[in-house]
């Protein structure tokens, strides 16, 4: 089938901030391919609950730190909605492990949900993001991902999120020409982080919200943002600003 509609796809949006924003997607008129790598059910039920209110969804299961992955959930996307719009690479695994405890999978678990998610979904996704009138990608960041500095937690995370920015802008350079941005939008503590026992008090007096992360991305797909790529707007309430 085909649809009509523009159709986004999130990655890892079966909980938290991914199945949020495919929700507000949807809500915006976006067909939305729910992304999921081990949670089957809850990006099932995103996808089902999408549908419920009226809008259009389907849930697509890969691993996309490995590339045969992405391209065939991209084949499936493409013979369910005919387009593509808009990418959210937004999956990550966040394991508060410190560097004498982090295994060899732990490690490989935190750089591949990150960076290499994000190089082979992206890459996968190019065509139909061509084809699309003015194609949008927007990686999910992190606050410190430009502030290479010593990590004693998720350091396989860390590295994989500063690997994400350059993949941002090495990708926002080489699809400007056609007519695709490729940004990134980066939360500091959110009210769902792993490590809330930990966080340093926030200089807005508060975490951030999935509604925070919303607004960003929401400005990135208008077409006010059409001139801005390779960007990387930290929406932490002031906390990189320590």
């Amino acid at each position: 089938m085909a649809l009509d509609r523009k159709t986004a796809l999130v990655t890892g949006a079966g909980r938290g901030l991914g199945e949020a924003l495919a929700r507000r997607l949807a809500e915006g008129g976006y067909a939305v391919a729910v992304h999921y790598r081990t949670n089957q059910e809850g990006a099932e039920r995103v996808a089902a609950e999408i549908r419920a209110n009226g809008g259009e969804a389907l849930a697509l299961g890969a691993d996309l730190a490995r590339e045969s992955e992405a391209q065939r959930l991209v084949g499936e996307l493409q013979a369910w909605a005919g387009r593509l719009d808009v990418l959210v690479n937004n999956a990550g695994l966040y394991q508060p492990e410190g560097l004498e405890e982090l295994t060899e999978e732990g490690w490989y678990a935190g750089l591949n949900s990150t960076a290499s998610a994000t190089f082979f979904a992206t890459r996968a996704c190019l065509p139909l993001l061509r084809a699309a009138a003015a194609g949008r990608v927007v990686n999910i960041g992190d606050s410190s991902a430009d502030r290479p500095t010593a990590r004693d937690l998720a350091v396989g995370y860390h590295v994989g999120k500063t690997g994400v920015l350059m993949l941002t802008r090495s990708f926002a350079r080489q699809e400007a020409p056609h007519g695709i941005t490729v940004n990134q939008v980066s939360p500091g503590y959110l009210e769902n982080s792993a490590d809330l026992d930990e966080a340093p008090p926030i200089p807005a007096g508060r975490y951030g919200s999935f509604e925070d992360i919303w607004h960003a991305v929401s400005f990135l797909l208008g077409p006010e943002a059409g001139y801005l790529n390779g960007s990387n707007l930290v929406i932490s309430g002031g906390w990189n600003l320590r």
